[in-house]
Order: structure tokens, then C-alpha cells, then sequence
């Protein structure tokens, strides 16, 4: 059978409060997003695994707040005004990438004074809990340190598979009904596990001219302990 060409297109993901499953794993997580107003000191760090929501979250949270979102790293570039972040609600994601990166940890530590001292709210993002950056700017590891943290926890049963329809509808697939309960029994119990294997999936259908159904799931499964 010939092969069909494989285009990489782009994946449209819903991040409206509305596609974000809940269950056990990340129930207060939600419920601290939802009740931000009333969050200590005006702050959060929401911490978990890659892939486990928490930037589906963070927009949701700007769509409470009327936040803008900004990736820690990108605090330091020319267009990144930290005077006027810090006149709104301020998400900045992925905060624990920027330890050792010296301006990048002042400009944060600038943006965290700044916000607070106008009397504005804050949301952290990172996989980890702060007392576990390692911060080289003192002042701004102290401050992190200080600020109430929510985790979202590895998936059970309900969310994997809630993620995993996700992901399929994010790339406008619909699989077989039994190809999710098949997967989860199979894969790595884990976010990033599942958006490999329906990455992969989607490039198996592709390529092979076959619908996305547990045959397809068992077959690239198994390829892979070959």
C-alpha cells in the first residue's frame, strides 16, 4: 500500500475553563484557580508535571483575572515592559526554567515587587515546587519560597482518559471507542505519555491509511517493544 504524505499541521488546543476535565488530581488546583480573588498574599504557584494543564489552567485563570500571560524566559526581552505587566494580573509560566539565568531571575523578582505593590495578582507556573528552583538571586528565591502552592498530581484513570479525548479532538480525531481504555492500560501513567502516543497515532493514521482504533494502538505498541 502506498504511503500517504504526513503534513505537519497545527494542533488548535481548546483551553476554555469548559474543556478542562476535572477529577481527585487536580481538583483543588481548579478550585484555587476558580477562587483566585481570595488567594494569600495575592499569589500562587501552580506546580505538576508537563502536560498535566497547568497552561490550560493559566488561561483560564487569565479569562477570570483579564491576566496576561508571559513565559518566564521572555521577561527579559525588549517588548516585555515590566512597569506594565505589573499594572494588571500577571501569569508568568514555566518560572523554574529560568534558574542560573541571572537577568531573567532579576527581571522577575522586579515583576513580583512591582505587581504586588500595585496591589495586583500573581500566578506562578513550574513543574516543581519553588523551594525547589535553584534560584541564584537570593531575594527572589525567598519570595518564591513564600508563595502558597498548588499541585496537580499524576493523573488517575478518569483524567488520563479525559486527556486523551482531549488531545485527539485538539487534532480533530476520533478514535475507536475501545482505543482509549486500550491505552491506558498500556502506556506510562503519565501527561507526557499520553501526548506522545497520540502524536504518534495521528502520524500512524496518516501514513498508513488507518483509522485511529485499538488494531492501529496494538500494532505501534508493539513495534515498540520489537
Amino acid at each position: 500500500m502506498p504511503r500517504q504524505l504526513s503534513f505537519d499541521l497545527p494542533v488548535l488546543e481548546a483551553r476554555g475553563r469548559e474543556d478542562f476535565f476535572v477529577s481527585d488530581a487536580n481538583a483543588t488546583a481548579v478550585a484555587m484557580i476558580e477562587g483566585w480573588q481570595g488567594w494569600p498574599a495575592r499569589k500562587l504557584a501552580l506546580t505538576g508535571p508537563a502536560g498535566a494543564g497547568k497552561t490550560h489552567l493559566a488561561n483560564v485563570w487569565a479569562g477570570l483575572s483579564g491576566a496576561r500571560i508571559i513565559r518566564a524566559s521572555d521577561l527579559t526581552e525588549a517588548e516585555a515592559d515590566i512597569p506594565a505587566l505589573a499594572t494588571g494580573a500577571v501569569a508568568v509560566e514555566d518560572c523554574d526554567t529560568i534558574a542560573g539565568n541571572r537577568p531573567a531571575e532579576e527581571a522577575l523578582f522586579h515583576l513580583h515587587n512591582l505587581a504586588l505593590a500595585e496591589g495586583r495578582t500573581l500566578l506562578f507556573t513550574a513543574q516543581a515546587a519553588p523551594n525547589h528552583w535553584p534560584l541564584t538571586l537570593p531575594d527572589l528565591a525567598s519570595r518564591m519560597q513564600a508563595t502558597p502552592t498548588v499541585r496537580i498530581a499524576a493523573p488517575d484513570d478518569a483524567l488520563l482518559a479525559a486527556v486523551m479525548m482531549k488531545l485527539f479532538a485538539d487534532r480533530q480525531l476520533s478514535p475507536s471507542p475501545a482505543t482509549i481504555p486500550y491505552l491506558i492500560r498500556r502506556i506510562d501513567r503519565s501527561f507526557q505519555s499520553a501526548r506522545d502516543i497520540v502524536a504518534r497515532l495521528d502520524a500512524a493514521s496518516l501514513e498508513n491509511r488507518r483509522p485511529i482504533t485499538q488494531n492501529l494502538a496494538r500494532d505501534l505498541l508493539d513495534n515498540d517493544g520489537a
